[in-house]
């Protein structure tokens, strides 16, 4: 198996020095910067991104104000990933294409249950940012929908009444 990158720069600024880190599902590259390229089916495991201090903030902001992901300024060249062997190359044989639909499943499992449980003492605001994020990239690629439709959760729709 091919290793991506795993000592990775800021996927925002792309700065060195890291803070943080978080783990997206392998489909995210495709609303990342220069993700395009990148085959998401042929990723093994999650996608870690890494964000420097000044930017985890802003990404805590974004993530826990205003309900959103940062994913479409992060550059998908500054991302960890694990991609799986070239079978197809090596064994001159077709593979079929990796099924991701468990690991989202996970993931959006993981994620709901950390936010249900944001008011617990040993939820750690990272893991808040996370499931933020994973859920919002999740429904803008259409895997899920959000929970009483698009207004329901958000901030802002109760304020308007």
């Amino acid at each position: 198996m091919y290793a991506g990158l795993k000592n990775t720069p800021c996927c925002l600024c792309g700065r060195d020095d890291t803070h943080t880190r978080i783990a997206v599902p392998p489909r995210a590259l495709t609303l990342m910067e220069n993700g395009g390229p990148i085959s998401w089916r042929d990723v093994v495991g999650t996608v870690t991104l890494r964000f420097c201090a000044d930017d985890w903030d802003l990404v805590s902001d974004l993530a826990i104000e205003m309900d959103a992901h940062p994913l479409s300024r992060c550059n998908a060249a500054h991302v960890s990933l694990d991609l799986r062997e070239d079978h197809e190359a090596l064994l001159s044989a077709t593979k079929a294409e990796t099924d991701q639909t468990e690991l989202e499943s996970r993931l959006e499992r993981e994620a709901e249950a950390t936010l249900d449980a944001v008011d617990d003492d040993y939820t750690e605001e990272r893991d808040v940012v996370e499931a933020i994020v994973v859920l919002r990239a999740l429904e803008e690629l259409g895997v899920r929908e959000r929970p009483g439709g698009a207004d329901a959760a958000s901030p802002s729709a109760a304020d308007d009444d």
